[in-house]
């Protein structure tokens, strides 16, 4: 089993940043891709970042440039580092921890609150 537990959220002004993490406790190998989600009010989830054990990154479009995610595999903790936030940032964020090859080992954090306002 494993669990995820992000920290990190808050309200910041447009153009801040923040940082956020996620600490996953239980067996994460390399057979798992880590993935910042957000959902924002009468939105769909959407996937923001991930990254690959190899280190192999992917964004979403309208983050890239300002977003980065990384990787301590000595704490087994993720994070995403948000520089220049946006109005249109703000959303629920949700940590993700997905099997590449068992897809039914897909697990979530309990998500943490970003908003961004002036």
């Amino acid at each position: 089993q494993v669990q995820l537990v992000e920290s990190g959220g808050g309200l910041v002004q447009p153009g801040g940043s923040l940082r956020l993490s996620c600490a996953a406790s239980g067996t994460i190998d390399s057979m798992y891709i880590m993935g910042w989600y957000r959902q924002a009010p009468g939105k769909q989830r959407e996937l923001v970042a991930n990254i690959r054990s190899n280190g192999l990154t992917n964004y979403v479009d309208s983050v890239k440039g300002r977003f980065t995610i990384s990787i301590d595999n000595t704490k087994d903790t993720v994070y995403l580092q948000m520089n220049s936030l946006k109005p249109e940032d703000t959303a629920a964020y949700y940590c993700n921890a997905r099997h590449i090859v068992h897809i039914n080992f897909n697990y979530w954090g309990q998500g943490t609150q970003v908003a961004v306002s002036s």
